[in-house]
């Protein structure tokens, strides 16, 4: 007889998204994203971070301040980083979803548009009454992209690292 508290495929991809989030450097933001392709094939995985060469140790962390010594104007999204890290892996993303543990900025929401994304999962929308996320909603919204917030099932995994 096969096991039977297994976890679903959204529990294990918003998992991963959970997890890759963990590498973020970000000390008040940290961010992760899988994207899954139509028959359940993890297809790429991104946090938010400094952009490669970019030593983390170098670049500014605030989150208020002058823009250029602030993080906004240097760090790569986790939804961006996912997309970047697909290119250099073969196939499309057309049709594929996303794994979100953030609601998306409009400037990925762009990005996600561009790249074939047809649905996103998001684990938090705690942005929702912002310009961005509101432009990134209208925006899927004109080009039928599915969008709705991940269930938790007040599951947790343990695992010994």
């Amino acid at each position: 007889m096969k096991r039977t508290d297994y976890i679903s495929w959204d529990e294990y991809f918003m998992g991963i998204a959970l997890l890759s989030a963990q590498r973020s450097k970000d000390n008040s933001s940290q961010v992760g994203a899988c994207i899954v392709s139509r028959d359940n094939k993890i297809l790429s995985m991104g946090y938010n971070g400094m952009p490669i060469g970019c030593l983390d140790d170098d670049m500014p962390w605030e989150r208020e301040g002058e823009p250029l010594k602030t993080k906004y104007m240097y760090v790569c999204h986790a939804e961006l980083n996912a997309i970047l890290n697909h290119a250099s892996g073969t196939g499309s993303l057309r049709g594929a979803r996303i794994y979100t543990t953030l609601f998306p900025c409009n400037e990925c929401a762009k990005a996600l548009i561009q790249s074939g994304i047809s649905k996103v999962i998001y684990y938090s929308d705690k942005y929702a009454d912002t310009d961005s996320v509101k432009a990134s909603k209208h925006m899927f919204n004109l080009v039928g992209i599915e969008y709705e917030p991940y269930q938790p099932t007040g599951r947790s995994v343990t695992l010994p690292l």
